[in-house]
């Protein structure tokens, strides 16, 4: 049996976490801040519990620059659950019941017709996006779903691409607009925008790319992401919220008002408002999963120095490191065709297809690789081929180990062809 040392995973998600993390988990699973108790076993409404929670927001707003949650520039964190699948919903329902009550304060008549021109303008550049997209469909009916653009039209039909501005065909008023939507890695696809996109009310998916580089958290109304890839463990969803889109700083529709016009009335689970009055701690949070995130986050911090602005800077620095190494291996060898085009290759997700989609090949990849250690290289089911998944918890070490065997493998093709072998 390997030894944790001896095996670098990269997969796409849950991710792997830093082995110091996981060791001082495993002594407060059994004895919390010597309560005799262990952390899964305390109250989420306890001082602990809500020291943990603070510990958290805290290393957050530090590194990512997150303006402090008074006042209506301030933001909010809240920590929820239902993975990023279940704010695909909640966005909408908080948006629309926003863009409802600001309706309301101009016009009190006529407001079935007035909400026949709402829009929610989604950027559909992978399998992530287009299925919030297919989400808000399903919630407010797809006449009020306008796709910006959609990458597979520029592309032969498939992702890998995210088209020019100048061709996308946003909403034509923007009071029409209840949010603007977009996803920033596509996991699946190995897209990642290279800056944040404009747009009214603009709201975005990081589950995968959260916490890898400095994000304009000014420029969104809300940002959220998933926990599993960068983060911690599978169990919260991290959301940043702006107070200007929450009370008191702003109305929400009433209920009543939503079902009179055929619109949704979300689940109080999902609902921003809700969450944000009670600290996350509506219902029972797990404080745990809370704890492991802090706990990555402080990492975070105390390897970036003080005096920097935001903190994860130097995150960045090493995502952009690894993920340059790899590319440039692929780059190298006619063996390897990344999948999307350059100027929007992820650095998270590195997708790759070996000598054209070869199944043998890529089976010969994956079988070679496993036997050295390296695990969770396989692309995702819908797409197939290679994946190679470069979170922040996947050290240097394992990107140089990974690199010297894609240079192997490629030098072992490359000679088998040269002999002859098919």
């Amino acid at each position: 049996m390997p030894s944790r040392d001896q095996v670098h995973y990269f997969g796409a998600g849950p991710a792997p976490l830093p082995t110091p993390v996981l060791e001082e988990a495993s002594k407060v699973l059994l004895n919390y801040n010597d309560t005799g108790v262990g952390i899964t076993e305390i109250s989420h409404r306890s001082p602990d519990a809500n020291a943990i929670l603070a510990h958290t927001q805290s290393c957050l707003r530090k590194l990512l620059d997150i303006p402090e949650s008074d006042g209506p520039d301030g933001y909010q964190i809240m920590f929820l659950q239902g993975g990023g699948s279940g704010e695909f919903s909640a966005v909408v329902y908080h948006m629309v019941s926003l863009w409802l009550a600001r309706l309301t304060t101009k016009k009190q008549q006529g407001l079935d017709h007035e909400v026949q021109k709402m829009k929610l303008d989604y950027l559909v550049t992978g399998s992530w996006s287009l299925k919030a997209s297919q989400e808000a469909a399903r919630l407010v009916g797809s006449e009020h779903v306008n796709i910006v653009t959609d990458a597979r039209k520029h592309n032969d039909g498939k992702f890998g691409v995210i088209p020019p501005s100048d061709s996308w065909t946003p909403s034509k008023h923007a009071d029409d607009v209840a949010l603007t939507y977009y996803c920033d890695n596509e996991t699946v696809d190995g897209v990642e925008f290279p800056s944040a996109p404009d747009g009214p009310n603009l709201v975005a998916d990081m589950s995968s790319n959260f916490l890898s580089r400095p994000v304009d958290v000014r420029k969104h109304a809300a940002i959220f992401g998933g926990a599993q890839k960068n983060v911690g463990t599978t169990g919260i969803t991290i959301a940043i919220v702006s107070n200007s889109i929450l009370p008191p700083h702003s109305g929400m529709a009433d209920s009543k008002l939503l079902r009179k016009l055929g619109l949704p009335v979300g689940p109080i689970v999902l609902d921003w408002p809700t969450i944000a009055k009670n600290n996350s701690l509506y219902n029972t949070l797990p404080i745990f999963d809370v704890w492991i995130a802090g706990q990555v986050m402080q990492r975070l911090l105390d390897q970036s120095p003080e005096d920097k602005s935001p903190r994860i800077t130097t995150q960045a620095a090493e995502s952009n490191q690894k993920a340059e190494l790899l590319y440039s291996i692929l780059d190298a060898s006619d063996v390897y065709s990344v999948v999307p085009d350059r100027s929007v290759r992820s650095r998270m997700n590195i997708c790759l297809r070996i000598k054209g989609g070869d199944a043998d090949a890529e089976k010969a990849f994956l079988k070679g690789a496993e036997s050295k250690g390296l695990l969770g290289l396989k692309g995702h089911r819908s797409v197939g081929g290679i994946r190679i998944s470069n979170y922040n918890a996947v050290p240097v070490a394992a990107a140089e180990k990974l690199a010297q065997y894609l240079k192997d493998f490629a030098k072992e093709q490359e000679g088998g062809k040269a002999n002859g072998s098919v």
